[in-house]
């Protein structure tokens, strides 16, 4: 089964492929580069939000991965990390206040908002999660990213020398 599509820098910075001068401008030419000529923070989003969405937005594009067509994407990731963190505190201020006193109706009672601030923290991690993965946040979601490696990888002075000797003077 054939590996996910590389792109054209990598693939020339590994040197693993025999691919023509001709070949690599076309494909140079053929892939899609982020457009990073007008990334904002979306209207919607408050001053806070604003803030961590640019700080994130930055090194994004430091490693050119971002482009104006991930705003949307970052946004609702900035809005799930945001509600995901409210949502945890609420559950431990609950989780504090138990009921006092032998009712077991007020036992129900805060069981079920134990059980659906629970179920919201769960919703809002699952949201900032996917996000976080589709935009490279996450450590396995980062780990598949290929970035091309600068200058000239190494290679041996001669064929032979990955075997730790020299050509031509080793015993048979």
């Amino acid at each position: 089964m054939a590996g996910p599509r590389q792109p054209i820098e990598l693939i020339v910075a590994n040197g693993k492929k025999h691919i023509s001068k001709a070949d690599i401008e076309a494909r140079r030419e053929s892939e899609v580069q982020p457009c990073t000529d007008n990334i904002e923070a979306p209207a919607y989003l408050t001053a806070a939000q604003k803030k961590r969405f640019d700080k994130l937005a930055e090194q994004l594009e430091k490693i050119k991965i971002m482009g104006e067509t991930d705003v949307e994407t970052l946004a609702r990731y900035v809005t799930a990390q945001e509600l995901y963190e409210q949502a945890v505190k609420d559950l431990r201020a609950a989780r504090k206040h138990t009921p006092k006193g032998d009712d077991p109706g007020q036992l129900v009672v805060w069981a079920s908002m134990l059980d659906k601030l629970d179920k919201r923290v769960d919703r809002y991690f699952k949201q900032a999660q996917t996000a976080a993965s589709a935009l490279g946040l996450t450590i396995s979601s980062r780990c598949k990213l290929v970035l091309p490696k600068t200058g000239e990888p190494d290679k041996p002075q001669n064929k032979f020398a990955r075997f730790g000797r020299a050509a031509g003077g080793g015993e048979l």
